[in-house]
Parts: C-alpha cells; structure tokens; sequence
C-alpha cells in the first residue's frame, strides 16, 4: 500500500495515523489510476475511505456529534459510512454500497478500460465533506517510485 515505508501510523496515534494514510492513499489511488492499474487504484481509494471514516470518528468531539445506535460497530465500513450520513456529516449522494462491491470486483479481476472518473469523484466529494481535503500533496513524505 502506499503508505508502507512511509509513516509509522502506530506512533503518529488514532487521529494523525488515519489522517496521513488517509491523504497517502489518495494520492496512491489516483496515481495508479493515472497509470492504468485500475483494480489497484480503486483499490487503493477504498483504503483511503476506511481510514478517512475512521480519522473522523477517532475524534472525540466529532464522535459527540454523531447518532450511534446500541450495537453499532464504528470500525464496520459500511456501519460507519450510514452512521455519518445519519448524523450529517455525510451528505449520503455517494453511494458506498455500489463502491463496495466494485472493489470486491475489483480485488479479483482487472479491470482495463474502466472509467473511475465519477467515482474519484465521488471519493474526492466525500473526502472533503469529512475534511481530509483538500490538503498539500507536498506536505506527504516522497512516494517511492518503486512501489507498485
């Protein structure tokens, strides 16, 4: 993954860990994207998403805010992200359980020729409703050119 060698997210704690790997899989994803490894970039994106979900909720002042159910697992993907539109922080026109199973899709077949515009799109909006972006690209430590 893109963040491998470049940050230890342990020690950086459960706000500063999800928020760096969160911002070094986008610029990952989209990377790959560019390049045409698309599988690996949606991939890549969906990594970036888990992460942001998680940054935010880490936050105990943003965690005040939201409408948790009895029961309700915040580290579940798909819990968290109906979680955050339920509380609005979300504004719920992404539509994560389509990009679900597109990376399930995704991690088995490659995928050539497929168009991820909308949903780097609709990545992008989501990351700027919780507040990952926008962010300095030049504040992330160097890619390695030679990760995948």
């Amino acid at each position: 993954m893109p963040h491998a060698g470049l940050m230890n997210e342990a020690a950086l704690g459960p706000l500063e860990g999800p928020l760096q790997r969160a911002r070094l899989h986008i610029r990952g994803g989209r990377r790959r994207l560019r390049q045409g490894k698309v599988s690996a970039g949606i991939a890549t994106l969906y990594d970036a998403l888990s992460a942001a979900m998680q940054w935010y909720v880490a936050s105990p002042e943003r965690k005040k805010g939201l409408t948790i159910f009895p029961g309700e697992d915040l580290n579940d993907d798909m819990t968290a992200y109906g979680i955050l539109v339920r509380s609005g922080a979300l504004d719920g026109t992404f539509d994560f359980g389509g990009f679900d199973r597109l990376v399930e899709h995704a991690l088995d077949h490659e995928m050539p020729g497929f168009d991820a515009g909308k949903v780097l799109a609709g990545i992008e909006s989501v990351m700027t409703q919780l507040g990952i972006m926008p962010f300095d690209e030049a504040s992330l430590p160097p890619e390695d050119p030679g990760t995948f």
